[in-house]
């Protein structure tokens, strides 16, 4: 039996549209204030008081420590984060949130929170906690997929 399935019904597909249209629909909200989706949870996961290093803000962003670079010099450019090298690693550098920074990130966070509140409001608890483990299930199978060892 041939299958019949469609590339916009495969499961790959339907996250990165859903992720893809829930981005765009952070930077139409944020632009006005002057950063992007990806600033946004930048700030949103730098640690207030210890600072974040480098290479854990590349790994929550899901980034090469290198492709973090541009971006970190485009918001230290703006004025919303400082870099200084990490007092119990000097190989590596932490990322410190300036006054502004904090501004952005809590405005970031208050976003984030009404657009899941909404979110929430129209999927029901047993439809969010299905998905919830779903999407916990396709992460961890993804992390386990090793091509060697399926049939094409």
């Amino acid at each position: 039996m041939r299958n019949t399935l469609k590339h916009q019904e495969t499961i790959d597909y339907l996250l990165k549209i859903a992720w893809q249209t829930m981005a765009n629909k952070y930077n139409q909200l944020v632009i006005e204030h002057g950063i992007t989706q990806s600033t946004g949870y930048l700030l949103i996961n730098i640690d207030e008081v210890e600072g974040t290093t480098v290479s854990q803000a590349a790994q929550l962003l899901g980034l090469k420590s290198t492709s973090l670079s541009r971006m970190l010099n485009n918001i230290e450019a703006d004025g919303l984060i400082y870099r200084e090298l990490n007092a119990g690693d000097k190989r590596s550098v932490k990322i410190y949130l300036t006054k502004l920074g904090l501004e952005k990130r809590q405005f970031a966070r208050a976003l984030v929170k009404q657009f899941n509140n909404y979110l929430n409001e129209h999927i029901g608890e047993k439809d969010r906690d299905y998905l919830t483990q779903l999407l916990k299930k396709i992460n961890q199978l993804t992390i386990n997929y090793n091509p060697d060892n399926q049939k094409v």
